[in-house]
């Protein structure tokens, strides 16, 4: 199955045009993609929105499974996969459920905290770009180089401790430059066979408060809450700023922001299963074909192994 043209057209952020956030569904997708069910026989049991999504993920994944094999087999492109969003928007779960069917072999995920002391001694982009996928790899960035124009955005203090220390009336172009750099090294990346699929979770205040809870509330899950998660929560006005203005400078025909909402896990999963599958899928990858010579070296290689006694 696939996502329609109307959910990719509904998810993507246009380029050269704004992101509207504050104006985009934290919980729903307007155009009809469970749509498929809705009709049922009289006295059949009707099937739920959670129970459909999930079954679109089950056959996303399998899906998925199939394109990275073609992926690898063929060499010729490689995935990276950026996730952002606030805290508690489950991107970790996306990852876990979304890439269940794939082979590990094939696929890296790579997580990106406050940068090492090495790291700052570089250009923002160092440590993302020398984890970039091989041709014929899936990799995902859980968060990103997008860091240093989001956490920085909101704390500009944090660049004074890099080679990087914008004077206050040039702060509006050391922005904008950044926006610049990322777009460039990002299409630099599309001419070079990398497909880019960027995804910002997009999740309500008021659900990120009801998983913080849940997380407190719950022992099994007291590990994954941070005193830190609560006071980034104080700055959401700023993220979402942020956020907004970040995915409207760098939403690109070569490299689209897609905005998922994010505040049923069930659908989120789903929709970005779908973003994959819809990526790979316009590679238009088919199984590699084999050379006449090669041809006849596996005819000898068969014949050689049914002579065996």
């Amino acid at each position: 199955m696939k996502l329609t043209t109307d959910v990719l057209h509904e998810l993507r952020v246009p380029a050269g045009e704004p992101a509207h956030l504050a104006t985009r569904s934290t919980t729903d997708v307007a155009a009809r993609w469970l749509s498929r069910h809705d009709q049922s026989p009289s006295g059949a049991h009707v099937v739920g929105a959670k129970e459909l999504a999930q079954e679109d993920l089950h056959e996303f994944v399998e899906e998925l499974a199939a394109a990275q094999e073609l992926l690898w087999a063929n060499g010729t492109h490689a995935i990276l996969v950026v996730l952002q969003a606030m805290d508690a928007a489950g991107k970790d779960g996306t990852i876990k459920h979304v890439m269940s069917g794939v082979n590990p072999q094939g696929c890296r995920v790579e997580a990106f905290k406050q940068p090492s002391s090495q790291e700052m001694r570089h250009d923002f982009l160092w440590r993302c770009t020398k984890v970039l996928p091989e041709l014929g790899e899936i990799s995902i960035f859980n968060r990103s180089y997008y860091e240093d124009v989001l956490v920085t955005r909101v704390h500009p203090e944090l660049l004074e401790r890099t080679h990087e220390r914008p004077a206050h009336k040039d702060e509006a172009k050391f922005w904008r430059h950044r926006y610049e750099d990322i777009n460039a090294f990002e299409h630099h990346l599309h001419r070079n066979g990398t497909r880019l699929v960027k995804v910002f979770l997009h999740l309500s205040r008021d659900e990120q408060k009801r998983r913080f809870l849940d997380r407190l509330d719950s022992p099994a899950k007291e590990w994954k809450f941070s005193t830190a998660d609560l006071a980034e929560r104080g700055h959401w006005n700023e993220y979402q700023a942020a956020y907004e203005e970040a995915l409207s400078a760098t939403s690109t025909s070569w490299a689209p922001w897609y905005v998922v909402p994010a505040d049923h896990k069930y659908a989120l999963r789903a929709l970005v299963g779908g973003l994959l599958v819809h990526t790979i899928d316009q590679l238009d990858l088919r199984t590699p074909s084999v050379s006449e010579p090669d041809r006849a070296a596996l005819r000898a290689a068969r014949a050689s192994l049914l002579a065996e006694t």
